[in-house]
């Protein structure tokens, strides 16, 4: 009776499928981890939405919360370590979730938009090198490193920019990630709000150039920046 509910009435259409790979897409907006007691994940606090199998959560490591510095000094740490076997089902508020296959690479995430990571990689909390950025507070992200897989969020449908060809201009709130190694700059514009009275007269973008990529979000989302005292 409940294989024929499923079957049924278009529902079989989004119904989760086994693709085989470590973390994929269910949808656009929802990532789907495949787990197993030889392979554990980090995950962003709140953003399990279901899961089957024999699976359990606990706080990061403290070696991990060492490293994440003041992102993770709270209360509330914003990774989870999630064990067993099993599959897990992850989601941010509807946004768009890019999933990411790294290969003894590096990749600078805005930490409010990484959603999930293997426990296998490193990670750590970096300023962006390069001039005083975002009115002298400065701009951090979680640098992941190593061989596995990480999931991150975008507000809308992200574009992936090759940097190789042509330096590449992106608004710092809009952006959601890059590969390291890339030469980074900042450049000033005129707003055009400033031409008829309104704004703040200037606006700031990142410059990136060389080998990679940067993911970027059809979103100005100022309150997704992931900003530190320093």
């Amino acid at each position: 009776m409940q294989a024929q509910f499923l079957s049924g009435g278009g529902l079989d259409a989004y119904r989760a499928a086994d693709t085989g790979a470590r973390m994929s897409n269910h949808g656009t907006a929802m990532c789907r981890v495949a787990l197993t007691s030889a392979a554990d994940v980090y995950a962003k606090a709140g953003a399990m939405v279901a899961y089957d199998g024999f699976l359990q959560y606990e706080p990061v490591p403290q070696s991990l919360r060492r490293a994440l510095g003041e992102w993770a000094s709270g209360e509330r740490s914003p990774l989870l370590r999630w064990t067993g076997d099993g599959t897990l089902y992850l989601a941010d508020l509807g946004a768009d979730v890019l999933n990411v296959q790294l290969a003894e690479e590096s990749l600078s995430v805005n930490g409010a938009h990484l959603l999930a990571m293997d426990a296998t990689l490193g990670c750590a909390v970096e300023k962006v090198r390069g001039p005083a950025l975002l009115a002298g507070t400065g701009l951090y992200n979680v640098t992941v490193t190593g061989s596995g897989w990480v999931s991150v969020t975008s507000r809308g449908v992200p574009v992936v920019l090759d940097c190789s060809e042509t330096e590449t201009f992106v608004d710092p709130d809009a952006l959601v990630a890059w590969t390291t190694g890339l030469e980074v700059r900042t450049r000033r514009t005129v707003k055009v709000g400033s031409l008829i009275g309104r704004g703040s007269g200037e606006a700031m973008q990142l410059g990136f150039r060389g080998h990679g990529f940067v993911v970027v979000q059809p979103s100005e989302d100022t309150g997704d920046r992931l900003k530190i005292r320093g």
